[in-house]
């Protein structure tokens, strides 16, 4: 698995942290079945949420675990697995909110917490699942919560660094908080690189690394301009400036919390991860590819 090679390599020289986000296009199928059970269609609902669950049984079985770990993680996965069907009653009608889309979608970042937690083992890298909405606490706005910092540094600090201490690699649910009371909530939609730069502000990480399918920032989409070149450094300033004209950089809250600890933030290619990507830093040395 390529990205448990990746971690593995980094974790070889210093303590880290992995954010994760949820398996390709399952955010989407659990939001489906949200609009499912809004229409009390329980059953196509139901069979929806059973597919997911083998996906990542599948996912799991294809890890080739030695047979104690995989019961362990098979069970972790089940007893997942039972919560999601809680949320889908074979019939009768379910009142379907914004409250309730956020504890389904939550669904797809635990599952794939546990799967990368395990894939990190087999790769034997010590590594245990977190979920942020043990730290990661929020206001109430579900769909689009915006976390207490404050709170969330502090609670976050009490889970996480005596994992990082005794030499385990947490790998925690991107995506998610929860709020004082203890109501699943998500952040957005394609908030995986702001939920890492909470965690690295939890942390007070030195570097942040979005792993993604891009090569980096480039001057213009590369898709559509012939002449875009990939930009190897920004300052957190040009970065801001080529997002307010509508480049697709990163989560806008990414960089004011970047700036607050002083962390460098990399965007790197996950399938070419030889390739160098943008570095984000105060002060970039300048220079495009």
């Amino acid at each position: 698995m390529l990205a448990g090679s990746l971690v593995r390599e980094a974790a070889e020289s210093s303590p880290i942290v992995v954010v994760v986000s949820a398996m390709k296009g399952v955010t989407n199928r659990l939001l489906d079945i949200g609009q499912l059970l809004a229409l009390t269609r329980n059953l196509p609902a139901r069979a929806e949420a059973l597919a997911i669950i083998e996906l990542h049984l599948g996912t799991l079985r294809d890890l080739n675990l030695s047979g104690r770990d995989y019961e362990q993680f098979a069970h972790e996965v089940e007893l997942l697995s039972r919560d999601l069907l809680h949320e889908i009653p074979s019939y009768g009608h379910v009142t379907v909110n914004s409250a309730t889309y956020d504890r389904l979608a939550s669904f797809g970042e635990r599952f794939a917490s546990r799967l990368f937690a395990a894939a990190l083992l087999a790769a034997r890298v010590s590594a245990v699942p977190v979920a942020s909405s043990e730290f990661v606490l929020t206001c109430d706005t579900f769909q689009s919560a915006r976390p207490d910092l404050e709170h969330t540094r502090n609670r976050g600090r009490q889970v996480l660094l005596p994992l990082l201490q005794a030499g385990v690699v947490p790998v925690i649910t991107g995506f998610i908080g929860a709020t004082p009371d203890g109501r699943i909530t998500t952040l957005g939609r394609n908030s995986s690189d702001y939920s890492g730069a909470l965690v690295a502000h939890v942390v007070d990480a030195a570097e942040l690394v979005i792993w993604t399918d891009v090569d980096g920032v480039y001057t213009a989409n590369p898709k559509e301009a012939s002449e875009a070149k990939l930009l190897h450094e920004l300052s957190y300033e040009e970065a801001h400036a080529l997002a307010a004209n509508g480049a697709k950089v990163l989560h806008p809250h990414v960089l004011p919390l970047a700036a607050q600890s002083g962390m460098t933030v990399w965007i790197r290619n996950t399938f070419k991860p030889q390739g160098r990507g943008t570095r984000i830093a105060a002060q970039a040395n300048g220079g495009a590819a």
